[in-house]
């Protein structure tokens, strides 16, 4: 993990959780889409899609450098776009999750912690963020 200023204290444990997240999640998406897909094409997918989040948001988490904290600012905000969208859906449309995804009732299924997790991730991103870019001043 490079020592970052988002990599220290309780940012490594932000990264931790997410780490968790990627491989868990990876591990039930790929089994989901191998063995169950016909199931419920929709959930899985969306498993998928929120393991490849997750291995994202744990790497450019733990980056150094403007690039990596762009990167991590989007993948945690589309994150939390993903996990509310995602919620609404499976309360008010359920018939298009024939299984739980990650996201399903707002990840009810984890705890909802895939609902705090992005929460959690903006605001140590806000706090930890490396701006080193100075805005124009109008003469």
């Amino acid at each position: 993990m490079a020592n970052t200023p988002r990599a220290l204290g309780i940012g490594r444990v932000l990264i931790a959780v997410y780490a968790v997240f990627a491989v868990s999640s990876t591990a039930r998406a790929t089994f989901q889409l191998i063995r169950e897909f016909d199931q419920a094409p929709v959930a899985y997918i969306l498993s998928a899609v929120a393991a490849l989040v997750y291995i994202l948001a744990t790497i450019s988490l733990a980056k150094k450098g403007p690039t990596w904290n762009r990167i991590a600012w989007l993948a945690v905000a589309f994150e939390l776009v993903g996990v509310v969208t995602v919620g609404i859906l499976s309360l008010i449309q359920p018939e298009l999750f024939g299984h739980p995804s990650v996201w399903s009732k707002f990840g009810a299924g984890y705890g909802y912690v895939p609902l705090v997790l992005p929460i959690l991730g903006l605001l140590w991103l806000r706090k930890t963020s490396i701006n080193s870019e100075t805005p124009n001043k109008v003469a």
